[in-house]
């Protein structure tokens, strides 16, 4: 194809958005070439259903609560499956992962996951972005034909990618 493996990004939405971070967590601990760029957008960190935002958006549209539970007790073989750090990314080992945009939406039970996930990753000295997106829902993110802060925050993880991609094309040249 032709592609440069030293400018791969991950990303995904909301199970997707987990997805990308635990691709970096597991190329980082299998000793394989990080991506240079994570973008999640409001990603699923947690097996559980109890955070703040949960709570005040519990029965949100299109995303709520019961159908997030609906989704876990699918997803996870047992209670203890909702520990697992590659879930529950928030309680995962974040040190040493690549630069990484998190985007969140307000109006939506993921926020706080977003928000404790980009927290914990500062705290491990990952070079994160956290942008939350008021009055608007889970989904935005590929509406921005019609919703503006959703081509706000393309724009947003596109200067993510780009910075990061950039750095390496540099590093190359």
């Amino acid at each position: 194809m032709g592609g440069d493996p030293e400018r791969v990004a991950v990303a995904g939405e909301s199970a997707g958005g987990n997805l990308a971070v635990a691709t970096a967590i597991l190329a980082r601990d299998n000793g394989l070439p990080l991506p240079r760029h994570v973008l999640s957008v409001y990603p699923i960190a947690s097996g559980y259903t109890n955070s703040p935002s949960y709570v005040e958006h519990a029965d949100a549209k299109p995303l709520n609560r019961p159908m997030m539970q609906w989704f876990l007790n699918h997803y996870l073989r047992s209670v203890a499956d909702a520990e697992n750090p590659l879930i529950s990314l928030v309680n995962a080992d974040l040190r040493g992962l690549p630069p990484t945009t998190i985007i969140n939406a307000e109006i939506d039970p993921l926020r706080s996951e977003g928000e404790r996930l980009a927290n914990r990753m500062r705290a491990a000295g990952v070079d994160v972005t956290h942008h939350v997106h008021e009055g608007v829902t889970h989904e935005f993110f590929g509406m921005a034909a019609v919703v503006d802060k959703a081509a706000t925050a393309v724009q947003e993880a596109a200067e993510g990618l780009r910075g990061s991609l950039a750095l390496s094309a540099a590093a190359h040249a």
